[in-house]
């Protein structure tokens, strides 16, 4: 089985073999929900990081007794999952405030489920310098604490140094395979991007460090995709990770080339840079990635980002995908469509659910908007 197909299958359900054999050696997975959780301080801890989320779900009954209709598909569905037991092989898991509906899933999650490790990790609204990045700084060797005390081991410098280059390796391989998809016929496809992006929170690093440079080295001797009607940009809230939506636009002739997505670039575009507080470091370089809407300060930064995306890799068209009641990432939509507006970038908003619902409809917005772009 080849480097891609392997990427694909891990990003295609929850569990897989690689997880059943950490568990196997009685070691430790906790599950998080943000990307800004510094996955390198459980790593360091032999904790396996494992990203939340419920592809396949289908119906949220279970979840809906604890939480209002009025919270997002995404947060439900995992909800759904982990009281089904989908999530069964978990130790616990990190929730951030990243938005209300996430620190309300983390309110029902810590009162119905018994995990024996669940940490609150605070991250920042706004970022003002030294002064947040220190204040993060302490948030996560709160963290760093609690995992020590909680598991019993000892997250040394010499090991957290040893997580952060595995994790920078990850950083810089998945940006060499989006520097490939800047040419007129990448490689990769959008749905197979976000597959092998999605797989990274199911295996041990080092096991999908080592998937990447395979990938890496069939893509160089991979023909190109040229048969494409528009090069697309997606954009927007948490809770894209399912390829099929991908594989909608894509179909139609919609090539997606890059992405401002939490399962997308944001996670991964700045390394992480060591400082001689490792803490400092760490935290610092977090708050410096490509931000969510959560952050307040940084709406314009957020659009400009998408803005030299857009430029860097020759897309004809953005689509921002919105989860339904997400009212930080509609926020960030007013701004984004003025700035898109002013340098005459199409762009087309799609309001939707987690679950893959109303495909025609789909189909039918996302042909207009190609069909727009070619004139």
């Amino acid at each position: 089985m080849n480097a891609l197909d392997e990427l694909t299958n891990l990003s295609s359900s929850v569990s897989n073999p690689a997880i059943q054999e950490w568990k196997s050696k009685n070691k430790k997975i906790v599950g998080f929900l943000c990307s800004h959780v510094p996955e390198e301080i459980l790593y360091a801890a032999d904790i396996l990081p494992i990203r939340l989320r419920a592809p396949g779900c289908t119906e949220t009954t279970t979840a809906d007794i604890y939480m209002s209709r009025l919270n997002c598909t995404f947060v439900r569905s995992c909800l759904e999952f982990m009281h089904n037991g989908n999530y069964d092989f978990m130790d616990g898991f990190i929730a951030t405030n990243s938005c209300d509906h996430t620190r309300r899933l983390y309110d029902v999650m810590r009162v119905t489920l018994d995990y024996p490790f669940v940490h609150f990790l605070s991250v920042p609204h706004k970022v003002n310098g030294e002064i947040t990045a220190s204040w993060y700084r302490d948030e996560c060797t709160d963290l760093k604490k609690s995992i020590e005390s909680t598991f019993g081991v000892d997250i040394t410098e010499a090991k957290l140094r040893n997580a952060i280059d595995i994790y920078n390796e990850t950083r810089s391989l998945l940006k060499r395979i989006y520097d490939l998809r800047k040419g007129q016929a990448p490689p990769i496809s959008g749905t197979e991007m976000l597959s092998v992006i999605v797989a990274a929170g199911t295996i041990p690093r080092d096991q999908y460090n080592q998937l990447l440079r395979r990938l890496l080295d069939e893509l160089s001797e991979k023909e190109g995709l040229s048969d494409y009607r528009a090069r697309l940009m997606i954009a927007g809230s948490g809770g894209c990770d399912d390829p099929a939506y991908f594989q909608v636009m894509e179909d139609l002739g919609g090539l997606i080339v890059t992405d401002s997505l939490c399962y997308g670039s944001r996670s991964f575009w700045e390394p992480v840079i060591e400082k001689d507080d490792l803490m400092l470091g760490l935290a610092s370089s977090y708050l410096k990635r490509p931000s969510c809407a959560n952050m307040t300060d940084r709406i314009s930064e957020r659009s400009n980002y998408v803005k030299d995306m857009v430029k860097d890799f020759n897309v004809d068209g953005v689509v921002f995908q919105g989860m339904r009641y997400c009212d930080l990432w509609a926020g960030q939509l007013v701004h984004l469509r003025k700035k898109l507006n002013e340098s005459n970038i199409p762009l087309l908003s799609l309001d939707r659910e987690y679950m893959l619902g109303g495909v025609g409809q789909l189909r039918t917005r996302v042909q207009a908007f190609i069909e727009s772009i070619e004139g």
